[in-house]
């Protein structure tokens, strides 16, 4: 019996039981009694409709489950940022899919909604999927439209996008499922066909209240903007009727008759299992994150066969540079290696950190996969760069740089997995949200801020003590101690994965065991998008 092993495996499931629970409760949305009273009025939930539109047994990607996680407490909160994504299949062909939750205040808009729906369009425009509203929104929410409404990245890019994607060839259906308030009315407006549902279904740019105050007529909501009306009337919808199953039934039968798409041409072969237990994932992660460990002994149960090509592995070797297949798709895989290694070079090199011969490994090993149109994989667990005057002398930010520009200016797609550690300048150059990643997600044991959470502490402990010095304060040290704790606490809390994921930082919150299936998934939506850009890195410091 291998008891680290074992302690290790007890953490990880627990975290990893933990997100399921997480999950279960997001899947509620507003909470038990708002999706009774939904149903009530003959609809389906979100998910509902999600689940009875995507194909049976076909893999599915949620995004963004836990955005808007522990954000606007004093509004009542926001799960799932009052919306939810996948990305599925429906009549065999791969899409986002993007349904308001009305259980959570009527599916109003709030700031974290607008960046999840821009996430979503973001997906779908880089990949060239189709996608499909189903809306069932009261609009922006209003105590907080200042923060919605007028910037770029608001609630106005949304529509801005629809034109923008339309011209672009890529197919937007849109279903009016609840109501459709105001701004939000152009959304389903502005795609290529939009349905409603009789009796429940409304749009308009002013709802009944309204028009009574700006121009003193009274008119209900369903004379107003009902789907007779805009059915048989006005001609703003193309389709009605009776039932959200009917509605989303005839969205299927479109998509069955939806012409093919060119593809990028991405390798790939039989999909095979790791040859090595994927199980043991979960025993070789080390519990205590400071420990050093075999990044090998992870890639060998995501990879196809356990097969893996290392690019100059002996040279650089705090990252790991080589190619493989995951279920089937070539990948070109940068991981960092989180042990021990010695450079014939330099000597001793610490694990998690990355070194001028590293970088300067994996800015090649991106290139060559650019030139060979072959996928990218990013797996984090990085410390950052390596300090100190040997490093600056031997030319760090150079070799550095040259990393982030490679990787920055590849035009094959690039997949981010964040396993352990992802700190500082080290996130940026192992693709980090910044980098657009077509797929950013997180294990239950990822942290992300700008370096670790002792080592943040006692800088920021370092600045508020000298301050309070400085005011002529005398600080014990039980009183110093009290200090770290609590801006230790704070800060913990900022490294949570789920902290970045209610901020949509990365995409998802995963299970180890769904990384390949997420990797897949991203290239196989890659591969509808055919590489149109020539690779050019620019200027870079040799």
């Amino acid at each position: 019996m291998n008891v680290e092993f074992n302690r290790n495996e007890d953490q990880l499931k627990q975290l990893s039981f933990n997100l399921t629970q997480k999950l279960q409760k997001v899947a509620l949305g507003g909470g038990q009694k708002r999706i009774e009273a939904h149903k009530a009025k003959g609809k389906l939930t979100a998910r509902e409709r999600i689940d009875y539109l995507l194909d049976k047994g076909a893999a599915q990607v949620e995004i963004g489950a836990f955005a808007g996680e522990g954000m606007y407490k004093e509004e009542g909160g926001c799960p799932g940022g009052g919306v939810v994504v996948v990305m599925g299949y429906v009549a065999g062909r791969q899409c986002v899919v993007v349904a308001n939750d009305a259980t959570v205040k009527a599916g109003a808009w709030f700031p974290i909604t607008a960046k999840k729906n821009l996430r979503a369009q973001e997906i779908s425009i880089e990949n060239k999927l189709p996608i499909i509203y189903l809306v069932d929104s009261a609009g922006v929410y209003l105590p907080m439209q200042d923060e919605i409404f007028p910037d770029k990245e608001h609630f106005g890019r949304i529509f801005r996008n629809n034109a923008v994607m339309s011209s672009m060839g890529i197919v937007q259906i849109s279903a009016i499922m609840g109501p459709c308030v105001a701004g939000g009315a152009y959304l389903p407006i502005m795609s290529d066909e939009a349905m409603i549902v009789n009796g429940t279904g409304s749009v308009f740019l002013a709802g009944s209240y309204l028009v009574k105050s700006a121009i003193g007529e009274s008119i209900d909501n369903e004379a107003l903007g009902g789907a007779s009306m805009h059915s048989e009337v006005s001609g703003v919808t193309d389709y009605k009727f009776d039932t959200d199953e009917e509605c989303l039934t005839h969205i299927r039968n479109i998509f069955d008759k939806m012409g093919g798409q060119a593809s990028a041409g991405f390798s790939r072969v039989a999909p095979a299992k790791p040859a090595q237990d994927e199980q043991e994932i979960y025993g070789l992660l080390p519990a205590d994150r400071v420990k050093p460990y075999d990044m090998m002994d992870i890639i060998n149960r995501l990879v196809d066969n356990s097969e893996f090509e290392p690019y100059k592995d002996l040279y650089g070797q705090t990252l790991i540079c080589g190619l493989a297949r995951i279920d089937g798709w070539a990948v070109g895989i940068v991981a960092n290696q989180r042990k021990i290694v010695k450079s014939k070079k330099t000597g001793m090199q610490m694990g998690g950190v990355i070194y001028s011969d590293s970088a300067d490994k994996a800015a090649r090993f991106i290139m060559n996969c650019n030139q060979k149109r072959i996928p990218l994989v990013f797996l984090h667990d990085v410390s950052g760069f390596m300090v100190g005057s040997q490093s600056e002398q031997g030319g760090i930010i150079k070799d550095g740089a040259k990393m982030v520009n490679a990787m920055s200016n590849s035009v094959v797609p690039k997949f981010t997995v964040i396993v352990g550690n992802s700190y500082g300048a080290g996130n940026y150059a192992m693709c980090g949200k910044a980098y657009d990643p077509r797929l950013i997600v997180a294990w239950p044991t990822a942290q992300l801020a700008v370096m670790s959470g002792a080592a943040a502490a006692n800088t920021l402990l370092q600045i508020q003590v000298a301050s309070l010095k400085a005011k002529g304060e005398v600080i014990t040290p039980e009183a110093e101690k009290e200090l770290l704790d609590r801006i230790k606490a704070r800060y913990e809390e900022q490294l949570s994965p789920y902290y970045a994921a209610a901020r949509l930082w990365v995409d998802a919150v995963i299970d180890p065991l769904e990384t390949r299936k997420v990797i897949s998934e991203g290239i196989a939506a890659a591969n509808h998008a055919p590489i149109e850009k020539a690779y050019n890195v620019g200027v870079i410091q040799v």
